[in-house]
């Protein structure tokens, strides 16, 4: 193949794949301004009650997750057939004014389960992408967000099965502080007005502090292997010397 159609070639393969990345980075803005309102209105909870509107959007969360990502198609089915039968289940669950302790377990152990499940689709997709482009940048802080949340209703789902209060403070078992308390361990902020009192609270403590300074290590060595990459158009269109 002489040089010129391979240049083309090449040329031809940037443009899909910038298409491609452009695609895939509105997609993640589209995840990042679901989770924010996922988590203003957990934020808003004072109960720990989980609230079901944020369940919701957690799933269709999930569903923009596997649709980003490029999972499989058949994947991508039994997860969209999964998500519209739990969201069908809670839309008719919350017309009927259906409520309960039950009901607030389920809700919280569904949640916890959608939130752990996006941001490993994520990472998995990252780990064999290079180059640092803004798609990277927004997969990291996408899945940095979900895991804050994901220990958030690991934690409200202890409140829910267990007696013992999560944290020491007169008005901290609820849902907003258990959301606040996540993402202030997760950055190992730790300002001290809430602490756990439960062993299983405390092994939440510890598992997500641990969690955020590997997912920052891993997310820095992302960075660094995708900078060390390919990543302009020129570099791309660069060939092999053609053989005699």
């Amino acid at each position: 193949m002489s040089v010129p159609a391979r240049r083309d070639r090449a040329r031809r393969r940037i443009v899909a794949r910038l298409s491609a990345d452009g695609a895939r980075s509105i997609g993640y803005a589209a995840i990042l301004a679901l989770l924010v309102v996922s988590y203003w209105l957990c934020a808003s909870q004072r109960s720990t009650d989980p609230n079901p509107i944020a369940f919701l959007l957690i799933l269709v969360t999930v569903a923009v997750v596997f649709r980003v990502t490029d999972t499989r198609a058949f994947v991508q089915h039994i997860a969209w057939a999964v998500l519209s039968v739990a969201g069908l289940a809670t839309i008719v669950a919350t017309l009927l004014g259906a409520e309960g302790h039950t009901l607030d377990v389920v809700l919280s152990a569904a949640s916890m389960v959608a939130l752990l499940i996006a941001p490993a689709v994520i990472i998995g997709h990252q780990a064999t992408r290079r180059g640092l482009n803004l798609e990277a940048l927004l997969a990291a802080i996408t899945a940095y967000v979900l895991v804050g949340l994901f220990f958030a209703f690991v934690l409200n789902l202890l409140s829910q099965l267990s007696a013992t209060p999560t944290f020491d403070a007169t008005d901290g078992d609820s849902l907003a502080n258990q959301v606040f308390f996540s993402f202030t361990t997760l950055t190992t902020t730790g300002y001290g007005n809430l602490v756990p009192v439960s062993t299983g609270a405390q092994t939440v403590a510890v598992s997500e502090a641990i969690t955020g300074q590997f997912f920052l290590i891993t997310a820095v060595a992302r960075i660094m292997r995708g900078a060390t990459g390919p990543t302009t158009a020129r570099d791309a269109l660069r060939t092999p010397k053609e053989t005699p």
